[in-house]
């Protein structure tokens, strides 16, 4: 068994989807299918339950799931050895505009965990650039948002959380229990600066064009509704200060937090780092 058919099965058995694997592992589906039916032949046994309802593991594939989740870790641990040996143990850790996500948290205490030698690097963007660096190698790989332009990134969901409008507390549509973008027509929102990434800038402003404040961090964000009674998405996770309301927005898909890396980059820290990430944003 070669560790990067491993991969393959533990992608499969996580997402229970083999479209959705193939999405996580930047690969098309047919020669994940394939590489799927050799492990099982090279086993000897069924591991996953096919069926029009979706994919399910069977016994042996879950006794095989804790198996490759126990060499892969130790394939990682392998790596950042050599790594250490080599004086690079370390990875920089691209955060966009506020890092007090309790995802974020248990992901910093679960690495630490696994890898109490490695040097951790932190760099914190504001909103105008959700790869946090990586596009100027600024990063090894980042914790953000999307949507962003994903050519030549790597990028694993780790989480969606659904989005509200932020207003003022005494705005007239303040005690509404919900909102949909077409209420907020006409308004004035906090935008992003010309030249930050199309896509994001259109999730943030409700898909459409708007006037308003230019705005670079969090905090501009809130000052804009404070002092302007502008109006602006943010996850409803979020907790505002009691001058703002925060009203869930139906028909927005719901803000993605995922981990994004170069697709060529080898770094030894990269696959730990994001299989961690992904068990402690879940939890």
């Amino acid at each position: 068994m070669e560790l990067r058919t491993l991969r393959y099965f533990v992608a499969v058995a996580e997402e229970l989807h083999f479209g959705r694997a193939a999405t996580r592992l930047h690969m098309s589906q047919p020669p994940l299918s394939r590489a799927i039916k050799q492990l099982e032949g090279d086993v000897g046994a069924a591991l996953l339950h096919r069926s029009a309802a979706g994919v399910s593991l069977t016994p042996a594939g879950a006794a095989l799931l804790e198996e490759a989740r126990t060499l892969l870790d130790r394939a990682d641990r392998a790596r950042v050895r050599v790594a250490a040996a080599a004086g690079a143990a370390t990875i920089t850790v691209g955060i966009l505009g506020d890092g007090t996500d309790p995802g974020a948290s248990r992901l910093a205490a679960a690495f630490r965990g696994r890898h109490p030698d490695v040097e951790v690097r932190v760099r914190e963007t504001d909103l105008t650039d959700p790869t946090c660096g990586l596009r100027a190698g600024l990063v090894d790989v980042a914790l953000t948002r999307g949507p962003f332009d994903e050519r030549g990134l790597a990028v694993r969901a780790l989480r969606g959380d659904p989005v509200g409008a932020v207003l003022r507390a005494d705005d007239p549509l303040a005690g509404r229990d919900r909102l949909k973008p077409a209420d907020l027509a006409g308004r004035r929102w906090f935008r992003f600066p010309e030249g930050t990434d199309p896509l994001w800038r259109s999730y943030w402003n409700g898909g459409e064009p708007r006037e308003g404040p230019v705005v670079r961090v969090v905090q501009e964000c809130v000052q804009a509704v404070l002092w302007n009674g502008t109006v602006g998405i943010a996850p409803l996770g979020n907790r505002p200060s009691p001058q703002l309301a925060l009203v869930p927005l139906t028909d927005m898909a719901p803000s993605r937090v995922v981990a994004a890396w170069n697709e060529a980059d080898t770094h030894p820290l990269l696959g730990s780092f994001v299989r961690i990430a992904t068990a402690a944003y879940r939890g």
